[in-house]
């Protein structure tokens, strides 16, 4: 079997750029193409990474010798790119989220079944530290019974690129639109998903006219929103996706993860973990290994906690959870100084992509996976609209066993 991929990169704006090299890079892929509306940024992006540019997503499409697509364009673009590009027999990977109406992302988990094609979610915070340690310590028995966990996604609209935010028709976007920076971290955790959410939302209340009626294309005027998931394996999730706070980094983390036996805490570059004893409970300092070892490396820094609440060291450096990970990347990834990003993410991702399409394995963000973590979010926004009323999640199901 040809184990080669060619890839068609579709979108070429801030984030695309970031993967490029790491799909040129991978030993599984044979050609990398890069795509843009506007050719002027298709052009540099190949200029600078020394790959081709295709003038058109529809060519693409086209093209029997691309069997891979990366899609980073707009985010409620991804649904349809997702779904024309499975049915033209590509295996698509795509930057989240899933789709922005549950009947896509239905559709897409339908035709991934139905071709057999690999369909990945570039979920950044599956590999997260924090979700990994609760993953982890969850598997072991640590926590017990899952009971409540909170997770969040904290990204002030501020802290986006100048453009996205003068991008008025597509800026505004309703926070859970966009919710699996948080929803994955949990239901990640627990392997559950949910079966109803209630949610609220804060009416923005700046004069930047980004979440006004009339304005964006969803006529969404809520910069947060907060809500509160009943899960299948009985326990309850907390769910903010805000775009409107004070504060930085980490912008996605777990702050709370509690059992019927132990709980996990988090705050600034603490990691806590508790454990029921007959005497109270026994408490252990976890941050060594869930903190990025360049962090850990720096405690003596008379400006550590500034620097960690402003993104210092949270972008390309590996924590000692993810070594495990780290291990299995190819050689070629392993060059001080390659490319990575969101908590040393993108390597991961892409390392997973590659593997899972030319050999036909089932990639740990797969479509299911991925539906679980993206439907709750586009119904708990209608929740929002309703003043919080009480709404059923659909859901696609199990993945199938690999």
């Amino acid at each position: 079997m040809d184990k080669s991929l060619t890839v068609a990169v579709i979108g070429c704006g801030d984030f695309s750029p970031h993967f490029v090299p790491l799909f040129k890079a991978h030993p599984l892929v044979n050609k990398v193409y890069v795509c843009d509306l506007l050719r002027e940024r298709a052009d540099a992006v190949a200029a600078k990474h020394g790959v081709e540019v295709i003038e058109s997503f529809a060519e693409v499409l086209k093209r029997r010798d691309i069997n891979a697509v990366a899609i980073f364009t707009q985010r409620h673009l991804h649904g349809p790119q997702v779904l024309e590009a499975l049915a033209a027999g590509k295996h698509v990977y795509s930057a989240v989220p899933m789709a922005s109406e549950v009947e896509q992302c239905q559709q897409i988990v339908e035709l991934v079944k139905k071709t057999g094609q690999t369909y990945m979610m570039g979920e950044t915070c599956y590999y997260y530290p924090c979700a990994m340690y609760c993953r982890e310590a969850y598997n072991a028995g640590i926590f017990g019974k899952f009971v409540f966990g909170e997770a969040q996604y904290h990204h002030d609209i501020e802290h986006f690129p100048k453009h996205f935010r003068e991008d008025l028709p597509n800026a505004g976007l309703p926070p859970f639109y966009y919710p699996t920076h948080s929803t994955a971290m949990i239901l990640s955790a627990v392997d559950s998903y949910a079966l109803k959410v209630v949610a609220f939302g804060y009416e923005d209340q700046e004069d930047d006219q980004i979440y006004k009626k009339g304005v964006n294309q969803w006529d969404n005027v809520f910069s947060n929103s907060y809500s509160m998931m009943k899960l299948a394996n009985g326990g309850t999730a907390r769910i903010n996706e805000c775009r409107r706070i004070g504060y930085k980094a980490p912008s996605s983390y777990v702050s709370a993860f509690y059992g019927t036996e132990g709980a996990y805490q988090f705050n600034n570059a603490q990691h806590l973990v508790t454990v029921k004893t007959p005497q109270g409970v026994a408490l252990s300092d976890v941050s060594a290994r869930v903190n990025p070892a360049a962090m850990t490396e720096n405690l003596g820094d008379p400006e550590f906690k500034q620097k960690v609440a402003n993104h210092q060291w949270q972008w390309n450096n590996f924590a000692p959870i993810q070594q495990a990970d780290v291990d299995r990347l190819p050689a070629s990834f392993k060059v001080p100084g390659f490319p990575n990003g969101h908590m040393a993410s993108h390597q991961l991702l892409i390392d997973d992509f590659c593997k899972a399409a030319a050999y036909g394995m089932l990639p740990p963000v797969n479509a299911w996976q991925a539906a679980r973590w993206t439907i709750p979010g586009l119904v708990a926004h209608e929740s929002v609209l309703r003043d919080g009323e009480a709404l059923a999640v659909p859901d696609c199901g199990d993945a199938p066993k690999a």
